[in-house]
């Protein structure tokens, strides 16, 4: 076989790649065989074995019936009870690397996994909730079918509301890789770590972007292009970000969110039934039932058809 001509260029880079692994202070490789992280292939087959349960004969089988359906949801459940615990438990062990207190991870992985499972009812009845709002939200909508088969805004709030629980048990990580794939597949970014309310739809959805500590109360509807992020991050005294202040504004129930808003600031409050124009900045509290528009220059057409 011939020689690649950069094989000896190669070699080099390679060392001085590797070199690059014990330098510094900032430790950006695991490569400790006892220290396995989360898989995200795992976690995407997790989503879409769980995604077949919350809406079954849409995802996964179809064709199922009132005499198999039971089985057929048990099945499923049995592969992603061993599947998650296997994630859940390789989280809770690379996050307790190099702690010196004793961890359990198996027991919390259990635990954790134990509460999740009992907990998938009541997740399922709040997706079915975001799913007629989507249909009441959007005349587009022909019917349920098309909002479950085809509509980013739903499968991004589904894979968030699995990883919120998953977020709020306590475990690290695998929350955030499962949020991460969603947002890579429909470009909505929900960290697992904010807190929305029933009756949730985002219209569109791609560039919407809401951050770790908002609040959605029920029955909110957000557009395309649209933030709620921090206005600052606050440090301490050595010039550190203080984790886990409320750093992302709170939307009150029934409040309508156009395209391309920003709403930035943990004490921002969007009061109940506020509607937030389009392309508008807000950096302070609206009180309830308020409308924010954006004043623009009106745009002339001469009879040619043309701006003027």
């Amino acid at each position: 076989m011939k020689r690649h001509p950069l094989s000896d260029k190669l070699r080099e880079i390679t060392s001085r790649v590797v070199e690059t692994y014990d330098s510094g202070g900032i430790v950006a490789h695991n490569i400790d065989p006892d220290l396995r992280l989360p898989s995200r292939e795992s976690a995407r087959r997790i989503l879409e074995m769980l995604f077949a349960v919350c809406y079954p004969g849409y995802h996964g089988v179809q064709h199922l019936t009132q005499e198999n359906v039971a089985f057929h949801v048990g099945a499923i459940l049995d592969s992603v009870a061993d599947e998650l615990s296997e994630q859940v438990y390789q989280a809770f062990f690379f996050d307790c690397r190099g702690r010196e207190e004793e961890c359990d991870c198996a027991a919390r992985s259990e635990t954790v996994v134990d509460s999740f499972f009992s907990g998938l009812p009541e997740l399922r009845r709040m997706l079915i909730f975001d799913v007629q709002a989507a249909y009441d939200g959007d005349p587009a909508a022909s019917n349920l079918a098309e909002i479950i088969f085809a509509y980013p805004g739903l499968r991004a709030i589904t894979v968030y509301r699995i990883a919120h629980e998953l977020h709020r048990l306590g475990v690290p990580l695998l929350p955030r890789i499962m949020t991460e794939w969603a947002h890579s597949e429909t470009g909505i970014d929900i960290h697992p770590g904010a807190r929305i309310g029933k009756s949730f739809f985002i219209d569109h959805g791609t560039g919407v972007v809401i951050g770790e500590t908002t609040d959605i109360g029920e029955n909110v509807k957000i557009y395309q292009g649209v933030t709620l992020g921090a206005l600052s991050f606050p440090k301490d005294e050595r010039g550190k970000i203080i984790r886990g202040a409320k750093r992302h504004p709170t939307l009150e129930e029934g409040v309508v969110i156009y395209a391309g808003a920003t709403i930035l600031g943990g004490n921002t409050v969007i009061g109940q039934g506020a509607v937030i124009g389009g392309n508008t900045w807000v950096t302070d509290s609206v009180p309830p039932y308020t409308k924010v528009l954006n004043e623009t220059k009106s745009v002339r057409i001469d009879r040619n058809g043309r701006k003027a």
